[in-house]
């Protein structure tokens, strides 16, 4: 009597050679890996196309949103003058409008604020340096005849919650600045004098505060003399 052998396939053997391995009833079949760089770097390309997108959709007004908050934060400083218009800081002076062709993407500027008649208030001045934990950023109010300090209002920090955020919440702190007088003398409170140089800085947040005073002096120390040299279009200056 003969018998039929019917030979089964061999197992598939294991990656190391070992014991082969069967494949579970509806396992897929294994993704080649060139297959799956492929797949992953045209997502990835596509998602990145989406990103820049959406970033250049979104930049412009996010643009115009932060010069409308900059132009509400300079009139605040500056008593809320009829107009507040740019002046830039190039080559050493300042100047109402740019040469043809100079670009004037990072350029550092003030802005000027006007009353009704066309005269000027005085300048409003961004600035920004370390406090205690991140850069402080702020924008003053400057009258150049007087050395007087009209207004002041951080825009952005990152202190320490309930202590050195008090350089943007505090009023008595913020309001403080108005009619001081450049350069300014941070001192404790209590110990104030008549010297209108003085200004108060807040408890338990004496480095947040003294920071916001250096941000002011070190600007002015910088752009001080520029400012007392301006003269605005049509009050025989600049044209």
């Amino acid at each position: 009597m003969s018998h039929d052998h019917t030979t089964a396939p061999p197992a598939p053997s294991s990656p190391g050679g070992g014991t082969p391995v069967t494949p579970l009833p509806g396992t897929p079949p294994p993704i080649k890996s060139t297959k799956l760089i492929t797949t992953l770097t045209v997502f990835g390309a596509i998602a990145g196309a989406l990103i820049v997108t959406a970033f250049q959709l979104t930049k412009p007004r996010i643009d115009r949103h932060k010069a409308e908050v900059l132009q509400s934060a300079a009139k605040e400083v500056l008593g809320q003058p009829a107009t507040v218009r740019t002046v830039f800081i190039y080559r050493g002076q300042l100047l109402d409008s740019l040469p043809a062709g100079v670009d004037s993407a990072g350029l550092d500027r003030v802005y000027l604020g006007t009353d009704g008649s066309g005269q000027a208030k005085g300048f409003a001045v961004t600035a920004g340096e370390p406090g205690f934990s991140d850069v402080i950023s702020l924008i003053f109010g400057y009258e150049p005849a007087t050395g007087r300090i009209i207004g002041m209002k951080v825009l952005e920090q990152k202190e320490t919650p309930g202590l050195g955020d008090r350089v943007e919440k505090d009023s008595t702190f913020v309001h403080g600045f108005a009619g001081a007088l450049s350069p300014i003398k941070p001192v404790k409170h209590g110990q104030e004098t008549a010297d209108k140089h003085e200004v108060d800085t807040i408890t338990g947040a004496t480095i947040s505060s003294r920071a916001v005073v250096n941000i002011i002096n070190h600007r002015l120390e910088k752009i001080g003399p520029l400012l007392k040299g301006y003269a605005p279009r049509g009050q025989g200056g600049r044209s």
